[in-house]
């Protein structure tokens, strides 16, 4: 998404519905134990205070990065924040300067943060995330809303305010817009949202549902699942609607479609012979071929990475309901964590997704390769997140 379009989204959607979410508490972070987990970076933070401290403990952790002293770290940052944020990083080993001492400035303190973070990552060759967004569903009783927030669950904005129950929102990549199902019409239709404008339209309003609408990364096509014919199958059309085709006939439930990274591929989640998998089709039709997940039952809620090397699910165990990966091509599947609905960041390496809290859901971030996990921030007014989409 473009950044500019990014950092001028709280101005021109300025009639939504800001919640100020509180200030997390640093706490010694969680990483999840298990095989497979690639050690973090170890970096140390010295000189900054407060809510400058936070943030880059959060942004840094949620890539790859964890904390230890000045002897043992490969990259060393530090600066202060009496006013605008000032920043530096080294490595340690080498002797070499990262980022020279340099001044933050324009926008909050937080926004300097993740700045700095999003230039440190660049320098090492990490696709920055740090001002990138996230929608999700808020649910409050049984009504539930569509909003947006910052990657790290701050500054979240309400993008519908109908009172009834909406699901699967979907960024579209590159804009400043989405899809989701929504109630409004007392029917599960599909609406295409401009979040610069607030306008929004009905995309789909066939007989039956109209649900999990994805659209493709070079934004020409969208993927949904549809029941107008008596089954639910996915189909596709065109960004404007036109051109509905009908790829699956099953009369078998399909739903969750995602898109491979080239726009050619659409992965979903199927049953065969009464057992959840997921299949792949192409997106101009023809026969489907089954993903194995071999050891990781009932596969669902799929998003392929944007660098395409992976697909994430959902997958229901004995214990519950974890996130999972596998190869486009299939085979052993790796269980990460307990959680659902995974969605990519633009980086390919960290996951939102949402995970069970008592009775109600929180969204957390993932960095795939070390396994770390820690929660978004805590959203006031929200009571529980879910299905996140993470905008490209």
């Amino acid at each position: 998404m473009r950044r500019t379009a990014i950092l001028g989204f709280l101005i021109v959607f300025g009639n939504a519905i800001v919640l100020q979410a509180q200030q997390p508490e640093i706490v010694i972070p969680h990483v999840v134990e298990g095989p497979g987990r690639t050690k973090p970076i170890w970096v140390s933070l010295s000189g900054f205070t407060g809510e400058a401290s936070q943030v880059l403990q959060f942004d840094l952790y949620v890539q790859g990065f964890n904390f230890t002293n000045t002897e043992s770290a490969q990259y060393l940052l530090s600066g202060s924040n009496n006013g605008d944020l000032q920043a530096q990083a080294s490595d340690r080993i080498s002797k070499a300067a990262v980022i020279s001492p340099k001044a933050y400035r324009g926008g909050t303190l937080r926004r300097q943060a993740h700045l700095f973070v999003d230039e440190f990552a660049q320098k090492l060759g990490h696709q920055p995330i740090c001002q990138t967004k996230i929608a999700f569903k808020g649910e409050n009783g049984k009504a539930s809303e569509v909003y947006i927030s910052d990657f790290d669950g701050q500054n979240a904005q309400a993008v519908t305010r109908d009172g009834t129950i909406v699901a699967a929102p979907a960024m579209v990549p590159g804009q400043l817009a989405l899809y989701y199902t929504s109630y409004k019409l007392d029917h599960p239709d599909i609406f295409f949202q401009n979040l610069s404008t607030g306008a929004r339209k009905i995309f789909a309003r066939y007989g039956g549902s109209n649900i999990s609408p994805a659209p493709s990364p070079n934004g020409e096509q969208v993927a949904m699942i549809l029941s107008k014919d008596g089954w639910t199958d996915l189909y596709v059309a065109n960004s404007d609607g036109s051109n509905l085709r009908r790829l699956t006939k099953s009369p078998q439930d399909e739903s969750s479609p995602c898109w491979s990274p080239d726009s050619r591929w659409i992965c979903y989640a199927a049953k065969v012979s009464e057992r959840r998998a997921l299949r792949k089709i192409s997106a101009s039709g023809g026969e489907s071929q089954v993903i194995a997940t071999s050891g990781l039952p009932s596969p669902t809620e799929p998003d392929w990475s944007p660098d395409g090397k992976l697909i994430a699910f959902t997958s229901q165990t004995r214990s519950g309901f974890s996130i999972c990966v596998v190869s486009p091509n299939g085979g052993d599947a790796t269980q990460l964590v307990e959680g659902e609905d995974p969605s990519w960041s633009p980086n390919s390496r960290t996951l939102a997704f949402a995970r069970r809290q008592g009775g109600h859901y929180v969204l957390s971030l993932l960095d795939v390769p070390t396994k770390q996990v820690k929660d978004v921030s805590r959203l006031s007014g929200i009571g529980s997140q879910s299905q996140p989409s993470w905008a490209r």
